[in-house]
């Protein structure tokens, strides 16, 4: 299975349990791992026979920047779910890493990585 990589998309979200992160928000990175057949793009090298990326960053930046969720595991498999159904992937990796996260103490961030399958996803 050929892969399309995005890595270190960013966008400003307000998700969060916490009513000043609903208020003030932060920074979310997002790196996906968007598994599918490329072979026929490899030969005609036309965009048509790909996805768009522009179309994959857009539902994303959605996702993150449209909506709100109280906690990050809702907005990785939000993302899952709807890459799954626009589009024809195999299997979608996502990664949500918040990187400022209400917790005392010394760390870089936290992130959640969740895998979704086309199977997972009813009606595709």
């Amino acid at each position: 299975m050929d892969k399309i990589y995005f890595n270190g998309m960013s966008f400003y979200g307000y998700h969060g349990v916490f009513s000043a992160e609903a208020e003030l928000g932060q920074r979310f990175f997002v790196d996906l791992e968007l598994s599918l057949d490329l072979s026929r793009a490899g030969e005609s090298d036309q965009l048509d026979d790909t996805v768009n990326y522009a179309d994959i960053f857009s539902q994303v930046q959605k996702i993150v920047e449209g909506e709100r969720y109280h906690l990050v595991e809702a907005l990785t498999n939000q993302i899952a779910v709807r890459l799954l159904r626009l589009f024809p992937f195999a299997e979608v990796k996502v990664k949500v890493t918040k990187p400022n996260p209400p917790i005392n103490g010394h760390y870089d961030s936290v992130a959640i990585e969740m895998v979704r399958t086309r199977r997972d996803v009813s009606g595709t």
